[in-house]
């Protein structure tokens, strides 16, 4: 193992620590560098240590993956203690009604869980985040360089609105002005997320106990000192015209809002891609935390909407419901059934720590999608850390923008192209790899892809601009209000059919021609190699070989050359062997 992987700097680092791009991409003929053992590409100190990098363009090796399912599972499910949740219910339930607001966080629920499964099982099989998964399921190199926009989109719209929550309590329990508040919100989480994993590990699984108790607390208590509380909460109408009753158009409207949320699974994954390999003595733990902190994630989140469509509908006659929807009012009302002297104190509390724990995971997961998307279009990477910076600062924008005054519009629209991407994504994994339209397994070097794969990325893009016509009314009411579940529907359609017609031809551009096997007995074995490129060694997966370079090449340093203009790629034509090649393991 070499010093990049320490985390400690090495003789390069220290001689060129401030250069965050090639030090000796090769200006002679191919292979010249790695022939004369001089002058390899050097990367910046933050790019290189390991406990800040977290992996963020590669897969994550074996020797990385050292947590135990369960501390995996509770760090993924940390992350979902935002009261965005509580907001979004609050808001459906004022717009549309007790019953509408029911089936359309159901609805939402429902399609989020089964589009979450096999999105959750093959990142942790094969060790990937979203983004990577991304690239092999149909989309392509540069196809999903669109994704991580979206993506990148969903971590600081969500930041942004968490963060105006934060903000809000900050204002009401502290008294500090909102402006001052939103730069608080943003700064407080930038040092967790900078240590990646290894911080935010420690603190979700001992944060998690306090949040659970706190979160539950005012129901408790309505529910012993108040209970009629919650069946008047069923004759709640908001403002819908039609009360408490059930609406068509306002169940879809609501679903299309709370569907907004379908891209979390992509933080969930950002996660999972550290669980251990799966063996016969652990596979029960193993699939116990991947149902859970993947597709599972939204069985609480779908509580956790009832639960704030509650408390809106609790706080609304104390209020009213112009502020009905703010996590902060509702608890603060809440916990003053049985604690009243100190329930702004712990209110206030509640919400800082639940806010922290969600926005350590949106910027950590904005600065996975942002360094992929920057590494293939400049063929630059300074590091994860610098993104975070990025994410952050686009969100405190939003912040002070005032987002969450127009949270159901932002959310009704995001979620168009959101489920679009999750949809085509969704089929290629469940029905084009069981029906061989795909390959069995997840690529996603850019060595081995196409730049565009007209399979994913083309379905997303017919299914995302079709359901945004329709958002905008082109084709009636109905179609307006389920136009995110018309996005699901045409993503999950038409790979198949594309997959097809074009014979599985652009899923792979070359097969893997690096003859190190990676299985034995059984199980995946931490194989290195050594990078032509920057002379450091990761195991097998990241590894692949470099005609230009003359020798094995890493993920990374293939991603960002910029003068070998595909040359591996540009012999090949016609269908490859969508079989099972050495780099796949078995989970």
């Amino acid at each position: 193992m070499t010093d990049t992987h320490t985390g400690t700097d090495s003789p390069a680092d220290t001689a060129d620590a401030a250069s965050p791009v090639d030090v000796a991409s090769p200006a002679s003929p191919a292979g010249e560098a790695a022939s004369t053992g001089q002058a390899h590409r050097a990367y910046h100190r933050w790019a290189k240590n390991d406990t800040l990098e977290d992996y963020s363009l590669r897969y994550a090796p074996k020797s990385f993956r050292r947590w135990s399912p369960y501390v995996v599972a509770t760090t993924a499910l940390g992350g979902i203690a935002y009261l965005a949740d509580f907001a979004i219910g609050g808001s459906i339930a004022i717009s549309y009604g007790f019953t509408s607001a029911a089936v359309a966080i159901g609805i939402a629920a429902f399609v989020i869980f089964v589009t979450g499964i096999p999105i959750a099982y093959y990142s942790a099989k094969y060790s990937v985040d979203m983004d990577l998964l991304t690239r092999g399921a149909g989309f392509g190199y540069l196809g999903s360089t669109l994704t991580s926009i979206i993506y990148a989109s969903f971590t600081f719209i969500f930041f942004a609105l968490e963060g105006s929550i934060m903000a809000q309590a900050f204002q009401l329990g502290l008294h500090i002005p909102l402006a001052v508040s939103y730069l608080i919100a943003s700064l407080l989480v930038i040092p967790l997320v900078i240590y990646g994993m290894t911080a935010l590990s420690k603190m979700q699984v001992w944060t998690q106990p306090i949040w659970l108790i706190l979160m539950v607390a005012p129901f408790i208590a309505i529910a012993i000192k108040d209970p009629g509380q919650f069946g008047r909460f069923t004759h709640f109408g908001g403002d819908s015209p039609t009360g408490a009753g059930f609406s068509f158009l306002s169940a879809g409207a609501g679903a299309g809002v709370a569907l907004s949320l379908i891209a979390q699974i992509g933080e969930q994954v950002d996660y999972l891609r550290f669980m251990p390999d799966k063996t016969e003595k652990n596979k029960k733990q193993w699939w116990g935390a991947v149902l859970s902190a993947g597709p599972g994630w939204v069985v609480l989140g779908a509580l956790k909407q009832l639960g704030g469509a509650f408390l809106a509908f609790y706080v609304t006659e104390k209020i009213g419901k112009a502020v009905a929807d703010e996590p902060i009012q509702q608890y603060l009302l809440g916990l003053k059934t049985f604690a009243a002297p100190v329930a702004l104190g712990v209110a206030t509390f509640f919400v800082v720590l639940s806010q922290i724990k969600i926005n350590s995971t949106n910027a950590y997961s904005g600065s996975l999608s942002w360094s992929n998307f920057f590494s293939r279009v400049l063929h630059k990477h300074p590091g994860r850390v610098v993104w975070i910076f990025l994410n952050v600062g686009i969100s405190l924008a939003l912040m002070e923008f005032g987002v969450f005054g127009f949270l159901n519009n932002v959310l009704g629209f995001y979620s168009n192209v959101a489920i679009a991407w999750i949809g085509a994504v969704t089929a290629d994994l469940v029905i084009n790899k069981p029906l061989k339209l795909s390959p069995s397994y997840i690529e996603f070097k850019r060595a081995h892809l196409y730049n565009f794969n007209p399979v994913g990325f083309g379905s997303m893009l017919v299914a995302s601009t079709v359901s945004i016509i329709a958002y905008f009314n082109a084709f009636g009411a109905y179609a307006k209000a389920f136009s995110p579940l018309i996005a699901l529907g045409i993503g999950l359609v038409l790979p198949p059919i594309l997959a097809y017609a074009t014979k599985g031809k652009y899923y792979i551009a070359r097969v893997d021609d690096l003859d190190e096997p990676l299985i034995v007995d059984g199980q995946l074995a931490a194989v290195e190699l050594t990078c032509t490129v920057c002379a450091d060694a990761f195991e097998r997966p990241d590894m692949a070989s470099c005609p230009f370079h003359d020798g094995p090449i890493c993920s990374l340093c293939c991603s960002l050359e910029a003068a070998c203009h595909d040359v591996c790629k540009k012999a090949v034509s016609g269908p490859v062997d969508l079989g099972m090649p050495l780099t796949a393991t078995t989970a």
